[in-house]
């Protein structure tokens, strides 16, 4: 008699054949470290697996598969994590640092005048900002010793490579794009320098916001992430958060604008009419529709690369930082003024970056 047949009938292979046992083999890792089902699921989905991988294994869907792994692979032990408290300071400390490093240069320039040879050197410590600030999370998982391994976690206990990995060029190709966002409005021609002034510092302590906004951003689909049963309601749960965390970085920038306008009115008011009225009337017109469209263009493209740096898309937040200073270049060098060029070249760019990051950062993998 002939033996028992397989899945694939009497030629397939064997019915002791298993391929959970092959999937679990490949992603033993990513099972050991998991904190529930879904962060396998996830896993499993980023790696390309998909509805035919849960068929063959024969589930109804990937979170089914995600739970049989879970519940086969043994946990390993978790590495200390820090307290809430430090984890809170840590973030604090990481926006303080980061407005501090973004709005010193752009004061220095200020102070000095918009030329090249002042320039190259104040834009230093913003191309360093991604690296003082706590690295961000890889795109390529965590390190080979596991999440325990001593000093290699970031800040708020991101487990982050060792020197000489992936996310180091991204890195510097992201400070590279936020020094040349910021400080390229104070070399760019025009009238009201000012005012140009007032805007491009206000931006730069709202730099602090971003970094605050992305990491509260990463906390909440960290929480959602253990909180959800299916990847689909993952996504629902994380569809307003996106929006909620470019809403508050663009409240805290308009504060911001406000306020340095406010200043720009009493240091250098305007001459003529109108001199007379109160300081916020006087705040209110001293920028325009079109100044006040592109700062918010220029909040977006802060906190867009910022975003997805932090949730571990570190190539995309440097070509996203990046890009946006060279496509605001393009219409300065053809004679447009800064706010114009920034709704022209950073405003295409910005929406970009928006679609992409509705995209990847509603997926579970982006919180791992």
């Amino acid at each position: 008699m002939s033996g028992p047949t397989g899945p694939t009938g009497p030629t397939g292979p064997s019915a002791s054949a298993d391929p959970v046992r092959e999937v679990m083999a490949e992603h033993r890792e990513l099972c050991e470290r998991a904190v529930d089902p879904l962060e396998i699921a996830a896993g499993l989905e980023e790696a390309g697996l998909g509805p035919d991988a849960a068929a063959r294994c024969r589930h109804a869907d990937l979170f089914s598969l995600a739970e049989e792994l879970y519940a086969r692979v043994p946990r390993r032990p978790p590495g200390p994590g820090p307290s809430g408290e430090r984890r809170g300071g840590a973030v604090g400390r990481a926006a303080l640092t980061a407005a501090v490093l973004a709005a010193l240069p752009c004061a220095g320039v200020v102070a000095l005048g918009a030329r090249w040879p002042v320039l190259l050197p104040a834009a230093v410590p913003l191309v360093l900002l991604p690296a003082l600030t706590g690295p961000a999370p890889v795109e390529s998982g965590p390190p080979p010793c596991g999440p325990a391994c001593p000093g290699e976690l970031g800040p708020v206990g991101v487990p982050v490579r060792p020197a000489g990995s992936r996310w180091r060029p991204a890195a510097l190709g992201y400070g590279l794009g936020l020094a040349a966002l910021l400080l390229l409005p104070l070399a760019a021609p025009g009238r009201d320098r000012p005012l140009a002034a007032a805007l491009v510092l206000a931006a730069a302590v709202s730099a602090g916001s971003a970094e605050r906004a992305a990491r509260w951003y990463r906390q909440v689909g960290r929480g959602h992430l253990g909180a959800a049963r299916t990847l689909a309601e993952f996504r629902a749960r994380m569809r307003p958060v996106l929006p909620v965390a470019v809403a508050l970085h663009l409240a805290v920038l308009a504060v911001l604008t406000y306020a340095a306008l406010a200043v720009l009115a009493v240091v250098a008011p305007r001459p003529g009419p109108g001199h007379g009225d109160g300081l916020l009337h006087l705040a209110a017109e001293r920028a325009g529709a079109t100044a006040w469209a592109a700062q918010g263009v220029l909040g977006l493209l802060l906190v867009l690369p910022a975003l997805l740096a932090r949730c571990g898309r570190a190539t995309s937040a440097a070509l996203g930082a990046v890009a946006g200073p060279a496509a605001t270049a393009v219409p300065l060098a053809l004679g447009r003024p800064w706010p114009s060029a920034v709704l022209l070249g950073g405003g295409a760019v910005a929406a970009a970056l928006l679609a992409h990051g509705c995209t990847v950062l509603g997926r579970a993998g982006s919180h791992r």
